[in-house]
């Protein structure tokens, strides 16, 4: 049963399966990030919901960068995402109160909902109100799936076991896009077949509910020490598990203090996991990544690919992004967190000043690009994608989850996951508007935030490679040249 056997636990197939298993919750929001987009660039669904679109569409003299520029379109995409970030509050307390797998099991049954109600859509509201839902489970997954996954895994594979969570997302746009694909020619309800599929990893989600267990660290922190002791059992695949139990029973004594885990984020010992998740969200969004996995259909055809040439490039970003997430779960554990993301921003740097240089000489506001010069745009994008894929993409769901303190842990997780949903809202909402505005230029908005983020790494990301999560104030902090002055006064 075991394959591995390191620092007194046992890889053994139960734990792999619920990693596995609650990995799930990251294809169920990548099949959303990736099917957006193929949706709002198809003629049936645009004719249905947003007549006025699909007419600027086929105006002859249409703007490139202009012809999707609708704010109920991409109202369509950003609703979803302000949902989630509402949600995730709520969801950060079912965690705390009922602990991390009903939690999950809430995710996909609200995430089914929105499927459901998403393929029977008639009226944009209806379209309107399944995102929402698809929003609530988006919210609950990505709260509880990333802090489940770090506190079962083994120390020496956290990072590896976390990543899990951004493989499945970027599985799951990959195979949006495939299914895009194959829906595009399927007159007039291709569409549905689209949005109605995304209950499929959702179903998964729930079916998997039935075979993980709760983490000893929900278990525990909820009184029930024995369950907590036996599950911690089960996942390490040993007996004597004495040593671990004690620290996380030691931490939940310490977190049953704080009555008030928001207002405790304030305290020294949660200023820098916030300060540090908050931002990694921002940046996260800022690098890009979404405008392109929502709208790269859409943008390629802006860059005059055909429809279904736009979607087959998406495609072959789509199995870009998933090739190179596996580079950083081999990576993370031996390089560290800090080097994937300053070598990710030298190679998105080089990759978005190339797009926007070949776009803002060559793609003017009608007419396309030459066969030549749209492969090399497609080939920058594949490298931007796959740089972003092995650092900031994982990572930014990987560091908040094992920096936070047990008592303000989920708090300051809801703060990193409603940032983020704030931030995927706003690009969400207002990318293709920046698009027609900034044309070209917006591949150098973007280039300017990727220096921003690599002078962050440089000075106020310290390396949590190989820390137990429960130690980080004593290792990583209080040793930090700008964090440890926090810690001053104690």
């Amino acid at each position: 049963m075991s394959t591995a056997q390191v620092n007194n636990s046992k890889i053994t197939v139960y734990v792999v399966s619920c990693w596995i298993f609650a990995a799930f919750g990251g294809l169920m929001f990548g099949y959303d990030i990736g099917i957006s987009g193929g949706v709002s660039g198809m003629d049936d669904f645009l004719i249905k919901f947003f007549p006025n679109v699909y007419e600027r569409k086929l105006h002859a003299k249409e703007n490139n960068y202009c012809k999707y520029d609708d704010q109920l379109l991409q109202l369509f995409t950003s609703s979803l995402y302000l949902s989630a970030l509402v949600s995730s509050f709520f969801a950060s307390k079912a965690c705390q109160l009922l602990g991390r797998r009903p939690t999950i099991f809430m995710a996909s049954a609200f995430f089914i909902a929105g499927a459901v109600i998403s393929a029977a859509s008639e009226h944009r509201w209806m379209l309107i109100v399944g995102r929402i839902l698809f929003g609530v489970g988006v919210g609950f997954g990505n709260e509880t799936v990333p802090l489940f996954l770090t506190e079962v895994a083994p120390i020496q594979l956290r990072g590896a076991v976390n990543i899990l969570f951004q493989l499945f997302v970027t599985i799951g746009i990959f195979i949006a896009n495939l299914v895009n694909y194959a829906t595009s020619t399927m007159h007039p309800n291709g569409w549905r077949v689209s949005l109605g599929l995304a209950a499929v990893p959702a179903f998964l989600l729930l079916i998997g509910c039935f075979v993980i267990t709760d983490t000893p660290a929900s278990l525990i922190e909820r009184g029930k020490e024995d369950q907590g002791k036996a599950a911690l059992k089960k996942i390490r695949g040993v007996e004597d598990v004495e040593v671990e139990y004690k620290e996380i029973v030691a931490a939940c004594e310490q977190a049953k203090q704080v009555k008030h885990p928001f207002r405790n984020l304030i305290k020294a010992a949660s200023v820098p996991p916030l300060v540090i998740a908050i931002f990694l969200q921002i940046f996260q969004q800022f690098t890009g990544i979404n405008a392109i996995m929502f709208y790269a259909p859409v943008l390629f055809q802006t860059m005059g690919f055909k429809s279904d040439g736009a979607l087959l490039s998406a495609v072959i970003t789509g199995l870009v992004n998933v090739g190179a997430t596996f580079v950083s779960i081999y990576a993370v554990d031996k390089l560290g967190r800090r080097k994937l993301l300053l070598q990710a921003c030298c190679q998105m740097l080089i990759s978005q000043l190339a797009i926007g240089g070949i776009l803002s000489v060559n793609l003017k506001e009608t007419g396309t690009l030459d066969r030549t010069l749209a492969a090399v745009v497609v080939v920058l994008v594949c490298t931007y994608v796959m740089s972003f894929a092995w650092s900031w993409g994982p990572l930014g769901w990987l560091i908040p989850s094992e920096t936070f303190p047990m008592e303000t842990r989920t708090a300051g997780f809801a703060f990193a996951v409603s940032t983020n949903m704030l931030f995927t809202s706003l690009i969400a909402q207002a990318f293709l508007t920046m698009l027609c505005k900034m044309q070209a230029y917006i591949f150098f908005f973007f280039s300017a935030w990727i220096v921003v983020m690599g002078l962050f790494v440089i000075f106020l990301l310290p390396e949590t490679k190989g820390v137990p999560i429960d130690s980080m104030v004593e290792d990583v902090w209080k040793k930090h040249p700008v964090w440890k002055k926090l810690f001053k006064n104690e």
